[in-house]
């Protein structure tokens, strides 16, 4: 666990900054000040960026853990798909549990004068907004391959914890962006998925020098 945190400290430290942050705003602010504040920053090309971003994060974290189950250590596509498995359940059930309405609901129901900027095209949810499913998923995945891609590639370690956690925050703030999340649903989505990730890790990284984890299906004979 110690070269977990040491060779990702930059991508843990700046995901603690950001729930910091948005504690700290969350505390400060009403919620529906607070996401007015961070949602009006509407353009034509914002629009279209993050309405397909936030996509990302429904496919491509399964993409990558087949393509590791497939072409890299059996054991590293295990933990991958455990991470991001288990973090997207645990999402559902405290949607379930909580069933907090969504942005649009939300003014509806206690500041009906206010029109949100929202983005055409984009079909609007109305329940279950506490997690953002969509952070977790983004910030599972963005450290799982923080986690892998350091271990191979230290030397470049730094410059792929930040990017990777720059592309994970831009995943998170498209559902503030398109009124889908608050910042709370966000500030939560981004620990779901960076705990539940650690978790994985302490779970499957035992296994590291296990025969079945070093397992390739397509092994150079």
């Amino acid at each position: 666990m110690k070269s977990l945190f040491k060779q990702n400290a930059i991508f843990i430290a700046l995901s603690l900054m950001l729930v910091v942050a948005l504690g700290l705003a969350l505390l400060n602010l009403p919620q529906g000040e607070l996401h007015l504040l961070l949602c009006d920053r509407h353009t034509p090309a914002r629009d279209i960026f993050y309405r397909y971003y936030t996509h990302v994060a429904e496919w491509f974290p399964y993409v990558i853990c087949v393509a590791l189950l497939l072409f890299s250590r059996i054991g590293d596509g295990v933990f991958a798909s455990a991470a991001m498995i288990l973090s997207a359940l645990s999402t559902q059930l405290l949607k379930h549990i909580v069933n907090a309405p969504r942005p649009v609901t939300w003014f509806e129901m206690f500041m009906p004068d206010v029109q949100l900027p929202l983005v055409e095209g984009v079909r609007m949810n109305h329940w279950f907004s506490f997690p953002s499913g969509h952070t977790t998923s983004f910030f599972a995945l963005a450290f799982v391959v923080c986690i892998l891609l350091t271990k191979k590639w230290s030397k470049q370690g730094v410059w792929i914890q930040i990017v990777l956690f720059a592309l994970a925050a831009l995943g998170g703030y498209s559902r503030i962006y398109l009124s889908q999340h608050f910042a709370k649903d966000v500030c939560a989505g981004i620990l779901v998925g960076t705990l539940i990730t650690i978790l994985c890790y302490a779970i499957f990284y035992r296994y590291e020098d296990k025969k079945w984890y070093n397992y390739r299906l397509f092994a150079k004979k």
